[in-house]
């Protein structure tokens, strides 16, 4: 499931989405989230969050560099 933002057409990933390409645990991932080691999310309704794709690929490409 992806959602695309209007503003800059920007794939959007939810979480399972995220973990699935930068395998931690969901509480792990929150964790740096907060610290500012992963990427902060994007509202895209009342109570739902999902992260821009070129970030999750710029945080994969550091990792596995």
């Amino acid at each position: 499931m992806s959602t695309t933002s209007s503003a800059t057409d920007e794939t959007l990933l939810r979480l399972p989405q995220v973990l699935a390409r930068f395998p931690v645990s969901r509480s792990g991932w929150y964790q740096g989230v907060k610290t500012g080691r992963y990427p902060q999310p994007v509202r895209i309704g009342e109570r739902a969050v999902a992260w821009k794709a070129s970030d999750i690929r710029r945080l994969v490409q550091a990792a596995t560099a």
